[in-house]
């Protein structure tokens, strides 16, 4: 099996547990994140995505490279988006949720991307009542916008992992960020900076990540499906949506 498949599925333990030892519960059904990867065209004709280091105190992956993002709150569904997603962004993800959770994946690749980067995606819009996770962009003039997202890749960990996901990687360009948030201080992501597609191999990258790279490569070339990479009974498989 290749050295880098995303889902190899020799890298978990499931079926070998010792006698007596209880599952592990990351078996249960994954939960539902998401990420978004900001790129950036050079005049050179480069292209940079920025990534952040997650602190070493944290469980799931720490010290690696990721793109902003992380759980769905329920309090995503009723985000005061200004905009909603596009349509075929949204006609990929309600293929597999309700449009309630579809809208909520993509406002919380917004609002982790403005937790973790300070950076906002919005358009100059009130919002009524902003709860605290919506303040920095009120603060802002601003309110969350979905239509500049678009979507690239989706992946679900492998059973008996400690932790499951089922992710969804969207994209938008710099240009759709907006505004900053004020008195904005790092916390989950260190080291924030933005890296060549060509250069993202001198990063400490998760196995998953590089998957999606090769995915956003490919739709940068032209239209191209989005595919979920997971871990069947029979082995790991790609398909498309």
């Amino acid at each position: 099996m290749a050295k880098d498949n995303p889902f190899d599925p020799t890298r978990h333990s499931e079926g070998n547990e010792r006698p007596g030892v209880k599952p592990h519960p990351s078996v249960r059904r994954p939960a539902l994140a998401a990420s978004l990867i900001l790129t950036r065209e050079r005049a050179n004709g480069t292209t940079e995505i920025l990534f952040g280091r997650r602190s070493g105190e944290h469980v799931f992956m720490p010290r690696k490279y990721v793109f902003p993002g992380g759980r769905v709150d329920r309090t995503d569904g009723y985000a005061p988006l200004a905009s909603e997603p596009a349509e075929p962004v949204l006609d990929v993800l309600t293929r597999c949720m309700t449009e309630r959770r579809a809208r909520a994946a993509a406002a919380a690749a917004i609002r982790e991307t403005a937790e973790e980067t300070g950076l906002l995606i919005g358009e100059s819009a009130p919002i009524a009542r902003a709860g605290p996770q919506w303040k920095p962009f009120a603060l802002a003039g601003l309110a969350p916008a979905a239509a500049p997202l678009d979507l690239v890749a989706r992946a679900i960990t492998p059973p008996g992992r400690p932790r499951r996901f089922d992710a969804w990687f969207f994209r938008a360009s710099e240009e759709a960020v907006t505004g900053r948030a004020d008195d904005f201080l790092a916390a989950e992501l260190e080291d924030l900076r933005w890296v060549s597609l060509e250069d993202t191999g001198t990063l400490d990258l998760p196995i998953i990540t590089r998957f999606v790279l090769a995915e956003l490569a490919g739709h940068m070339k032209g239209p191209a499906p989005v595919r979920c990479a997971r871990v069947t009974p029979k082995g790991p498989r790609v398909d498309e949506l």
